[in-house]
């Protein structure tokens, strides 16, 4: 939905919680935040409310997206995609995406600042979306969507509340965006509701709704929640500024045919996958979800692999998208371009995955008890 920043993929798939480099401002704290005995911020304490008793939304959030920045249907069967928006969405793919409005500093469809970093502003008859380079406006003063819109970019977002829910609905979208980086198109008829729930202060429940009986046959909703970030702030981020990467990008028709070679596994080898995984450092040390130390005591975070629709899929923690893993032999895999490898010990059970990268090679391990 909106891809100006295509470079750090490997950072949105695996560090899932980690914060955007034009988000920076440090060492302020944020005035009004509850906070505990030692200054830290009280995220568990109760979620703030306005002067007229509704929820205030207000603050920097980050949504927990895990793969629906990547393939926003990953929850649909193949039945449930029209055949011209899958073939569509192939040929994007075989083209490695590079035709992505996002990659040309084109905005996306308004509900999509929900999958990343944003700023809330709210008032009693409107709420303000900001990030560093884009914005959005929804309308909570009672008007209704209007009938027949002129088509825009980001569309039009009427809201209102459900007790302590926020629900926005928008429509009136141009067919020119793409609703994820793996391009799954939308035409003018899409529809989408979101519903904002401010569990505490530092958590909230985010879900959107997306309806276009034209390019998919039946409506589905997505989990995104959002964790509150305090002690920092938005900063201008100008997507196109100094731009010299896009030229660059050249694919070629022998580029296009290995992209469309399919290799198939075995439902029965796939399965030897499935299980959960934790990321670990390089001394075996587990990791929580922002590639840090975990805390002695702490609940793992658990990467899922699941095997649906007999392809295998990996779920980030604390996420609900699923990536699919396309495979390119039986114990290596890819997601985004980037080679996920299986390894077995000498009885033939997994032991762990390793996730090659430029970076450097980033590793999890089997644990004992895996999904049914």
């Amino acid at each position: 939905m909106r891809f100006c920043q295509p470079g750090p993929v490997l950072l949105a798939l695996f560090l899932v919680t980690a914060r955007g480099a034009h988000a920076q401002w440090l060492h302020y704290p944020t005035p009004g935040i509850p906070r505990t005995a030692d200054g830290k911020p009280n995220l568990i304490a109760p979620a703030p409310k306005g002067l007229d008793g509704k929820p205030d939304l207000s603050g920097i959030w980050l949504g927990q997206s895990g793969g629906y920045d990547l393939n926003l249907v990953s929850d649909l069967k193949a039945a449930e995609i029209q055949p011209w928006a899958e073939t569509l969405y192939q040929s994007r793919s075989e083209n490695f995406s590079k035709e992505n409005p996002g990659l040309r500093c084109l905005p996306g469809i308004g509900p999509g600042i929900d999958l990343g970093e944003y700023k809330i502003f709210q008032t009693p008859g409107a709420l303000a979306f900001l990030t560093g380079g884009d914005s959005r406006q929804v309308l909570t003063d009672g008007r209704p969507l209007p009938e027949d819109p002129n088509p825009t970019w980001q569309g039009y977002s009427v809201g209102h509340w459900e007790g302590d829910t926020l629900v926005i609905q928008s429509a009136g979208f141009n067919d020119r965006t793409w609703l994820d980086f793996g391009g799954h198109p939308h035409t003018e008829a899409l529809r989408v509701t979101e519903r904002f729930h401010r569990k505490d202060f530092g958590h909230m429940d985010v879900s959107l709704t997306f309806e276009d009986p034209k390019a998919y046959t039946r409506p589905w909703t997505i989990s995104v929640p959002a964790e509150l970030e305090p002690d920092t702030e938005v900063l201008e981020y100008v997507c196109n500024e100094n731009e010299r990467d896009l030229q660059h990008i050249i694919v070629t028709e022998a580029d296009r045919k290995k992209n469309r070679i399919k290799v198939t596994i075995a439902p029965a080898i796939l399965s030897k996958y499935v299980g959960l995984y934790e990321f670990v450092d390089h001394d075996g040390k587990p990791l929580d979800r922002n590639g840090q130390p975990r805390d002695p005591g702490a609940k793992p975070d658990l990467t899922s692999v699941v095997l649906d629709d007999d392809q295998l899929k990996l779920i980030l923690p604390g996420t609900t998208g699923k990536m699919t893993l396309a495979p390119e032999s039986e114990t290596t895999f890819s997601v985004a371009g980037q080679p996920i490898e299986f390894v077995r010990d000498p009885q033939g059970a997994t032991t762990h995955l390793i996730v090659h990268a430029v970076e450097g090679d980033m590793k999890a391990v089997r644990r004992n008890n895996p999904l049914p």
